[in-house]
C-alpha cells in the first residue's frame, strides 16, 4: 500500500520556504520574486492550498522567515541581491487580508546573508549577519509597528575584537536563537560565517549584557585546530530540563553536537564540550531543524538527503533514517 502523499505543491523555481508552526502556514519563496503562502484547506486536514502568492521583489527570493506569531503575520524576505524586506499581512479598507511591504533594508554595498528573531521578556529583536562579517542587532520599539525599528548593535563575530581586520568577504551566516523564553533569562544566539577571515568564521554564542546594555561573546564552538572553519549551519535546540545548552554546528567536516555550560566562569564565559560528530552528508550541509525535545536532529545538504538523527538517553547519537527525495 503506498502511503504517500502530497500536501503541498510548490511552484517550479520554489528556492526557500518556512513553515509557521502557530499558524500552520507555509511560506515559499521563488526565483522570479514571487511569495507564496499556502493554509490549510480544513484543520483536519494536512493538504494545503495556495492562498496567496505576490510579487515581494524583481530579484529571486534567497530566504524567507517568519516574524515570531505573537507580533501578527509577517514575513522577513531575504532577496537574491542582498536586499531584507518585512511583509505583512493586514486588513486594508475593510476589505479581506492583504499582504504590504512594511519595512525595507537596502544597502547598495553589502548584503544581508540571514536574518533570525529572538523574543525577550521586554521586546522583539532581530540579528542580521552581513555579507562584509558584520552583525547588526535591531530592536522593534512599538510591537505594534512592525516599521518602527532600531539599530542597537553593531558588530562583529569574533572573541577578540582587536584580532579584527579589514573589511571581510562573506558567502553565508548562519544565526539560531536560543528558543527558551524565560523571564529572568537574557537574549543570545549562535552566529557562525562562511568568510574569508578565519577568526569570523567559527560558531559564537553572543548574550546581551543587561548592566553594561551590550552583546558579549560567551561561548566559542570550535576545537583549537578547526576555528577558521566555514560554518554553513547552526541550530539551537529547545531545551526541556538538561543543565546544559545543545547546539548543532555544521562545517565541510560534518555536523558536531556541542553541550554549551549555564554558569559562566569568572571571565562571563561559558563552558563548551563536543559531544557527538555525525558524518553521513555528502557535500555541504544546507539545514538543520531540531524537534521540540532536542533529542532529534534532521538535516539536509548537497547531496540531495534528508537525515534524521537521534541521540538516546545515554547521549549516543546515530542516523534514524534517510529520505532521497522522489519525482
Amino acid at each position: 500500500m503506498d502511503m504517500e502523499k502530497s500536501l503541498a505543491t510548490l511552484d517550479e523555481g520554489t528556492t526557500c520556504s518556512s513553515w509557521n508552526y502557530c499558524g500552520q502556514r507555509l511560506a515559499t519563496g521563488c526565483i522570479d520574486g514571487t511569495l507564496s503562502i499556502f493554509d490549510s484547506r480544513d484543520p483536519a486536514s494536512s493538504s494545503f492550498h495556495c492562498s496567496s502568492k505576490f510579487q515581494v521583489y524583481e530579484s529571486g527570493i534567497a530566504k524567507v522567515v517568519w516574524v515570531p506569531p505573537e507580533f501578527g503575520d509577517a514575513i522577513a524576505c531575504i532577496c537574491e541581491d542582498g536586499s531584507l524586506l518585512l511583509w505583512e499581512e493586514v486588513v486594508q479598507d475593510g476589505q479581506v487580508l492583504q499582504w504590504k511591504l512594511c519595512k525595507s533594508f537596502k544597502s547598495s554595498a553589502i548584503k544581508v546573508l540571514d536574518v533570525q528573531f529572538g523574543v525577550s521578556s521586554a521586546s522583539l529583536r532581530m540579528v542580521a549577519a552581513y555579507s562584509d562579517g558584520h552583525v547588526r542587532i535591531f530592536e522593534l520599539l512599538d510591537p505594534l509597528e512592525l516599521n518602527n525599528w532600531q539599530l542597537q548593535a553593531e558588530f562583529q563575530n569574533v572573541i577578540d575584537s582587536v584580532s579584527t581586520s579589514g573589511k571581510a568577504s562573506c558567502l553565508s551566516a548562519s544565526i539560531s536563537w536560543n528558543p527558551q523564553r524565560g523571564e529572568s533569562q537574557e537574549s543570545s544566539f549562535v552566529l557562525g560565517f562562511n568568510s574569508d577571515i578565519q577568526n569570523l568564521n567559527s560558531s559564537k554564542v553572543w548574550e546581551f549584557d543587561q548592566t553594561h546594555q551590550r552583546w558579549l561573546p560567551v561561548a566559542e564552538l570550535a576545537s583549537p585546530g578547526n576555528k577558521g572553519d566555514r560554518v554553513s549551519g547552526v541550530a539551537w535546540a529547545p531545551n526541556i530540563g538538561r543543565p546544559y545548552e545543545k547546539i548543532a554546528v555544521a562545517t565541510h567536516k560534518g555536523i558536531e553536537i556541542w553541550h554549551v555550560g549555564l554558569n559562566p566562569d569568572s571571565d562571563g564565559r561559558l563552558s563548551v564540550e563536543k559531544v557527538a560528530s555525525l558524518s553521513s552528508h555528502e557535500g555541504e550541509v544546507w539545514q538543520m531543524e531540531w524537534d521540540i525535545s532536542g533529542m532529534t536532529l534532521a538535516t539536509t545538504g548537497g547531496d540531495g538527503m534528508v537525515r534524521i538523527w537521534q541521540s538516546n538517553l545515554n547521549g549516543d547519537w546515530h542516523e534514524q533514517a534517510a529520505f532521497e527525495p522522489t519525482f
